[in-house]
This record gives C-alpha cells, sequence and structure tokens, in this order.
C-alpha cells in the first residue's frame, strides 16, 4: 500500500485549556470527538486578603505536562496533530525577561485586588469615563492594565527596562506562546487584548493616551493578532513536533464562540471559578445603559476585525472581597 500521505494523517486537534485552578489539554479526533484528556491542578498564593497569585513557571509546567499526558491517553503521535488551540484565563498579567522567559515576579491573578487604589487614583482624576469610551471597561483592579502599573511601580528599576524593549508584558496565552515557541512569538488575540484596560476596542490597537496614564511602555507590549489563525509554531522538543499555534481566545469568549452564539441575541452563562454572562450585541459596540461591560468577543482570519462579530456586555461591579466575580 502507498504510504498515507501528511495532510491525511494529521487528523487531531490539541486543545490547551489554562484555568485559574488547573491546566487541562484534550485530544479531539475529527468528528469533534474527545480522544484523550489530562488536567492538573495548581497552588493558589494569597500573600494578603484579597490578593491572589500565580507562579508562571508552574503555570507553564502543569499546561506543558497534560498536553503531553492528553497525547500519551489518546495514544497519538504528535505528528497526527494538525493543530494547537489555546484559551486561557483571562485578565491575569505576567511580567517576564525577555531574554530568558522567566517572569520577574509571581502573575497577578483576575481576581487580585492589589491594584485597587491605583483604580481610586483614576476614579478621583475623574478619568473613569475616558477609560470606558476607549475600552468598554470599567477602571477596577480585576483588568490587567493597572496589575501591570503596579508591577512597574513595585519593583526597582523595572520600568526602564521595559521601555528597553527588556520585559514583555502577556495574559496568560501571550506568556504560554512564547513558551512554546521558543521566545520567537510574542502575540495576543482580540479576545484578551480588549480585557487589559489599555486597548481602544474602536481603532482595534494599544491606546497611547492609556498607555500614558498609566505609564506602561508600548515596547513591552505584545502584536494583536485575530483569534483563529497560525501565529507561530511550537518548539519541536517539547511536544513532539513542531504543531501549528491556530486557535487562541480568552476563555468565557471561547466558550461562547464553542457553544455557537454567533447571532446578535444569543447569549450563555459559563459556571467555574465564578460565574459570568456574555451576550453577543452584534457587529458593532453598543456601550450599556446599565454599568455592563462591552467586550471583543473573537476575531477571524480572512475578515476585517472591525466586523466584532461578537461583544460581550456584563454585570461589572461586585464585592471587593468577592472572588465570585461578574466578569
Amino acid at each position: 500500500m502507498p504510504p498515507k500521505r501528511e495532510s491525511q494523517m494529521k487528523k487531531f486537534i490539541l486543545a490547551l485549556d489554562q484555568g485559574t485552578t488547573s491546566s487541562r489539554a484534550m485530544v479531539f479526533g475529527h468528528g469533534g470527538q474527545i480522544v484523550g484528556l489530562a488536567q492538573q491542578e495548581f497552588p493558589q498564593i494569597l500573600p494578603a486578603p484579597g490578593h491572589v497569585e500565580h507562579d508562571p513557571e508552574v503555570i507553564w509546567s502543569t499546561q506543558l505536562d497534560v498536553a503531553r499526558a492528553a497525547l500519551a491517553d489518546a495514544q497519538v503521535e504528535p505528528g497526527q496533530i494538525a493543530a494547537l488551540g489555546l484559551t486561557n484565563q483571562r485578565e491575569t498579567t505576567i511580567l517576564w525577561d525577555r531574554q530568558t522567559g522567566r517572569p520577574v515576579a509571581n502573575a497577578i491573578v483576575w481576581q487580585s485586588r492589589v491594584s485597587a487604589e491605583i483604580c481610586a487614583r483614576l476614579q478621583m482624576d475623574g478619568l473613569e469615563d475616558l477609560f470606558r469610551e476607549k475600552t468598554g471597561l470599567v477602571v477596577d483592579a480585576y483588568f490587567s492594565g493597572t496589575k501591570i502599573k503596579y508591577l512597574l511601580d513595585k519593583i526597582d528599576g523595572l520600568r526602564a527596562r521595559a521601555r528597553a524593549g527588556e520585559i514583555l508584558f502577556g495574559t496568560v496565552d501571550s506568556y504560554l506562546i512564547w513558551r512554546l515557541t521558543g521566545g520567537r512569538v510574542h502575540v495576543t488575540d482580540y479576545s484578551n487584548a480588549s480585557r487589559t484596560l489599555i486597548f481602544n476596542i474602536h481603532t482595534l490597537q494599544w491606546d497611547d493616551q492609556l498607555l500614558e496614564i498609566l505609564d506602561v511602555p508600548r515596547a513591552m507590549l505584545p502584536e494583536v493578532r485575530s483569534s483563529s489563525e497560525v501565529v507561530g509554531l511550537t518548539e519541536k522538543e517539547l511536544l513532539g513536533a513542531a504543531i501549528p499555534i491556530a486557535g487562541v481566545a480568552g476563555d468565557q469568549q471561547a466558550a461562547t464562540f464553542g457553544q455557537g452564539c454567533f447571532t446578535p441575541g444569543s447569549a450563555k452563562n459559563t459556571y467555574g471559578t465564578g460565574c459570568f454572562m456574555l451576550l453577543n450585541t452584534g457587529p458593532q459596540p453598543v456601550p450599556s445603559k446599565n454599568n455592563l461591560l462591552t467586550t471583543i468577543g473573537w476575531g477571524l482570519a480572512g475578515r476585517s476585525p472591525t466586523v466584532w462579530r461578537a461583544q460581550c456586555s456584563l454585570p461589572a461591579r461586585w464585592s471587593s472581597g468577592s472572588a465570585m466575580a461578574w466578569a
């Protein structure tokens, strides 16, 4: 019999789900059936009331371990994987050294209230409406922008190194892609970028005015790409093959897409570490009259990113001590 063509052999997808309390990996067959699965919990770091951190090295090691374990569980050769997709806990903030790939501090988790004082100062300065107009978000410690500022303010010399291009910022997707590609690719997607408080959802660019207000150097920010395109290849030695990384989206937006909320008015709830409601409002931003958030759902390759396809208008206020947050 003639050997199978390579395209015929690549019948599987590897999905990575990096969550708040565990890392998971699943292998799917061509028909969408699950053929391999692995999951590993990791510790939460609670240095003070209301402060939540993760060790980025543990995030990386557990995610790599479960990816390998899922492939073993599926009894699938790495060369049979057509593509890898990644979804992640969203606003969690990681800063790392461009040369070594090592984090400069623990990740500040989306739940953490560590930057609440920064947010209070921004609100007292009358800047909340500006941030909301540009980002669709409220000024709150939940989002990544004030977490970045907190770390740059706290660690001596870090902002100067960031301006020099030595320190990089990313949400968990960016950090994992950086590590998976051996430091060749520094990207995020529209869904994750729109949760940072420094991304303009109308221009689809990092916003210079907001960066200046928070004193966040542009040099440390990832390139923003669509949620469905090949952004790079994994290092061969990590998983046994150079696998295309072809899908990236924040966890709630990815779930909304996966559950088929493609038409305006369709909505979903996700129940996990928190309870999250997402509503598709159509192809244009819809400002809320009831203190909800407006967030990019996803961007698809080959389509204009200004066609949002989905946005998420979500409840945004909660008790400062609550880990069960609407987001």
